[in-house]
């Protein structure tokens, strides 16, 4: 066999097996040779039972939905449920909260990229609290955030038994993310509503609500501003309502010596 014959074989079988198999595996709903197994195995594992294996969600026995779509949900919201433990879930039943994440850094990574495949969802934004602008970040977070986190970050109660999370532990992709994706109750804020700049202030705000500074008084855990009212109210109120039992107690001890004061006056 001639090195030209040799040449082309070495060259044309690759060529000619991959142009076979990588139809094929597309059609099967597969990653082509080279593709992201892990994050794919880790998918059917952990996500299909309720998402579909391709993605598109699976409805219950009873027509309701086991698992909402993936095409549109993108890097962001699989970053966002997976880094904060929400998924996966052990039932569909199961109301998602925070907890400790069910795979590692790197399983996340590749789940994340897999679930990105899936369709045309958002990116895991690139955010950098160190070039936001502070105080922007507070006018954009008393806008659109504090109606539901509260003043403080600390969370609160929304409608039909929902409550809007804290964001003590949220890191700045987290809350980047989830501004972008709207997890839950909350609305999406694409880049028209809040630029990539605006979140990079919004973000460096919720970063200081983790440890504000707290000049003139003491932070009463930061409950916001009308909690931290009803707590001064009271302690006032209490304060006053004290006094005026001390005054009362001392006025039969007045009434006491003025009446010696006369006694000693007529003798």
């Amino acid at each position: 066999m001639t090195s030209r014959r040799l040449h082309l074989l070495l060259v044309g079988v690759p060529l000619l097996v991959s142009a076979v198999v990588t139809p094929v595996a597309v059609a099967a709903g597969q990653p082509p040779p080279g593709g992201d197994e892990v994050g794919r195995e880790l998918y059917l594992t952990g996500c299909a039972s309720c998402h579909g294996p391709d993605g598109k969600g699976v409805n219950g026995p009873e027509g309701d939905v086991r698992g909402p779509p993936l095409t549109d949900a993108g890097e962001a919201a699989a970053y966002y449920y997976l880094t904060t433990g929400r998924m996966p879930l052990a039932s569909s039943d199961e109301r998602p909260v925070r907890k400790d994440p069910a795979y590692t850094p790197e399983e996340i990574d590749a789940l994340v990229a897999y679930v990105g495949t899936l369709g045309n969802g958002p990116a895991v934004p690139d955010v950098d609290p160190a070039k936001g602008d502070l105080a922007n970040g507070g006018v954009i977070y008393r806008a659109s955030c504090q109606a539901c986190h509260s003043a403080s970050g600390s969370g609160g109660a929304l409608s039909y038994g929902r409550a809007a999370p804290s964001l003590a532990s949220a890191t700045p992709r987290q809350v980047g993310s989830a501004v972008r994706v709207g997890p839950g109750q909350m609305p999406v804020f694409g880049e028209d509503t809040i630029s990539d700049d605006e979140l990079n202030d919004l973000v460096r705000y919720v970063e200081y609500l983790h440890d504000p500074a707290d000049p003139g008084g003491l932070p009463i855990g930061r409950t916001g501003p009308i909690p931290e009212g009803f707590v001064a109210w009271l302690i006032g109120m209490t304060a006053l309502l004290a006094l005026v039992g001390w005054i009362g107690t001392r006025a039969p001890i007045r009434e006491a010596v003025a009446e010696a004061g006369r006694g000693d006056h007529d003798g």
